[in-house]
């Protein structure tokens, strides 16, 4: 039972991406650790090969609409998908599985995964509840510093196998000056070149079940075609923020399971 749910969890984020261009992907790391019972790490590197699979059909139909920059997605992806890289090739594999402990609680690497994934997620349900229109500042960007903070996003996204769209978007907004439907389309081409291209750092350090990966991927395609043949009918701000209190709902009660269960 707990897997038709998990591939039913498949197909609704594949729907949430085609309907609101991101969001989507947030939910595939709980679905593959609490209803299929993968290891939060594996789980993380699945969660890049999955959304950068939908992504990359997502950013298919955008280009078609004219809603992807692909110089300045390019350019943005490069520091990034380095950092996602080496952070799944290098400093993931080290993390040692007991990381501290505080009297008879042992923090382990999975316990911290979640607790990280989870403090992610509750800044996209933000994100998403706020709903706020982006300002482009009028003071040049500075391009070291600008380097620095895509590299970082890259570190998150990398540690926690989320897409990061909430993190992109405001960035090509403030810094590339992309108007939002623009900033949006080209975060999710982003998102698919730093997922797939990040995961590849996940190959050769676990065991990868392809024939899982590629039945899960084509459910949540399937789920975006889907979702975006219904967004013609479907109030996307409306949508996005309700999803926004989902995900903040989710975001808790991983927390509390984790910390208090």
């Amino acid at each position: 039972m707990d897997a038709f749910f998990g591939y039913l969890g498949a197909l609704v984020i594949g729907l949430v991406l085609g309907l609101t261009g991101g969001g989507g992907s947030i939910l595939t790391v709980p679905v593959l650790v609490y209803l299929l019972g993968i290891n939060p790490v594996t789980a993380t590197a699945y969660s890049l090969f999955i959304v950068g699979t939908t992504s990359a059909f997502g950013t298919i139909q955008n280009y078609r609409k004219g809603f992807v920059d692909v110089k300045t997605g390019l350019k943005f992806a490069l520091p990034s998908l380095t950092a996602i890289y080496l952070t799944r090739k290098l400093i993931v594999p080290k993390i040692p599985e007991i990381l501290f402990s505080i009297g008879e609680i042992a923090i382990t690497k999975n316990l911290f995964i979640m607790i990280l994934f989870a403090i992610v997620m509750l800044m996209a349900a933000l994100s998403m509840i706020q709903n706020k229109k982006s300002e482009k500042s009028a003071i040049p960007p500075n391009p070291a510093i600008t380097i620095i903070q895509i590299f970082m996003v890259g570190v998150v996204i990398g540690l926690v196998g989320a897409g990061g769209g909430f993190l992109i978007i405001p960035a090509l907004v403030y810094l590339a000056r992309l108007p939002m439907k623009k900033a949006v389309g080209t975060s999710i081409f982003i998102i698919a070149i730093n997922s797939l291209i990040g995961f590849t750092g996940d190959i050769g350090n676990i065991a990868i079940d392809w024939r899982f990966l590629f039945i899960f991927s084509f459910i949540s395609i399937l789920g975006i075609f889907a979702g975006i043949y219904l967004n013609k009918f479907i109030n996307e701000k409306n949508l996005k923020k309700g999803f926004g209190w989902f995900v903040l709902t989710m975001s808790i009660l991983i927390l509390t399971k984790e910390l208090l269960f």
